[in-house]
């Protein structure tokens, strides 16, 4: 439900209004929009449609949302969501964003060549996992709280925030001391314990899609975040699974769009996981800019060949430069930046 006040609400009524949500058990979320504030309340439903909500003091009117993601749903909130991840720096308005790095961090030496290569051709985030979830447990699992420092280090020296992916409960402190935005992977979309636990923080949270969610689960995961107060979402659309082999997933462009007329927060496109392939990782990139997309998430390696994992859907340093010069022409199509 969705409760919209009237322009000359005062902050006290505003709080009364609050106390008084908070006394039926009810759950209130605040927006505050360009014209006008909304409560969202989140709680048992029959509970809600009983209470006289519209006859308290400042009110205007009582909406019910009816899509099951209610804080993730324009029905909520109209105008898109802007992330903000540092002063300078936010997902989702009119300027695209770039995040880039390695798969792996593998060396301090490896991510600080790569981190002030991205950064020089346009780059605003440098990624780089330092937990690693692989198929196979025999594979390079990174350098785990080792790579979280390496990550710290490069990113004071070179001067760009980073992001990193969080794996359990139990590394969402140490992870989030050490990057900018939590980064929730493929695997662990319906981790619904992790989800409840970056829901916690203030950290913006960068959550991929599934292998195989649909856009109604990747939203609801969405909303177990901003139920938990974080409103700090980037969604991410990094291909799924279907019967074709020639790609590593399948890139949904649909998805990108489905979710900007769905949902008010931002959308990044990953072109590096949806294929699997270095060589087509520019044009799915340009692909994804027409269709709506915020930013990419782009994987850097400056020797894909030595990669301890995912090299060839790596490209090299000289690559995202022409892939971050072609974005920006079709960029200006859209009235993008």
């Amino acid at each position: 439900m969705i409760i919209i006040l009237k322009k000359e609400t005062t902050e006290e009524q505003i709080a009364h209004i609050i106390e008084r949500i908070e006394k039926l058990g009810l759950k209130p979320m605040i927006s505050k929009g360009i014209e006008r504030t909304i409560i969202g309340v989140i709680g048992p439903e029959d509970i809600i449609r009983l209470q006289p909500l519209q006859a308290i003091a400042g009110v205007e009117e009582v909406i019910p949302i009816l899509a099951p993601y209610k804080l993730v749903s324009k029905e909520f909130k109209k105008e898109p969501s802007q992330v903000r991840i540092t002063k300078d720096l936010v997902i989702g308005g009119k300027k695209l964003v770039y995040i880039a790095g390695p798969c792996a961090i593998e060396s301090k030496k490896q991510l600080l060549q790569t981190a002030q290569a991205v950064k020089k051709s346009g780059a605003q985030l440098l990624r780089g996992g330092a937990f690693k979830p692989r198929t196979s447990p025999y594979n390079f699992q990174g350098l785990g709280e080792e790579g979280l420092r390496i990550l710290k280090e490069v990113s004071t020296e070179v001067g760009i925030p980073t992001v990193t992916e969080v794996m359990d409960t139990r590394s969402v402190d140490l992870v989030q001391r050490h990057a900018d935005v939590l980064q929730i992977g493929a695997r662990n979309m319906q981790n619904f314990d992790l989800l409840k636990e970056v829901g916690l923080t203030k950290k913006p949270v960068l959550l991929k899609r599934g292998l195989s969610a649909t856009l109604k689960e990747w939203l609801m995961s969405a909303e177990y975040i901003l139920a938990g107060g974080n409103f700090n979402v980037i969604l991410c659309e990094r291909g799924i699974r279907t019967f074709e082999t020639y790609t590593r997933n399948t890139l949904d462009l649909s998805a990108v769009v489905g979710a900007k007329e769905l949902s008010h927060l931002p959308v990044m496109v990953d072109p590096s996981h949806a294929s699997g392939k270095a060589s087509m990782i520019l044009s799915l990139s340009l692909a994804s800019i027409a269709a709506g997309a915020d930013g990419l998430l782009i994987e850097v390696h400056p020797n894909p060949e030595e990669a301890l994992s995912d090299g060839p859907q790596q490209l090299v340093p000289s690559k995202f430069e022409e892939l971050v010069t072609a974005v920006k022409k079709v960029a200006a199509c859209f009235n993008r930046e």
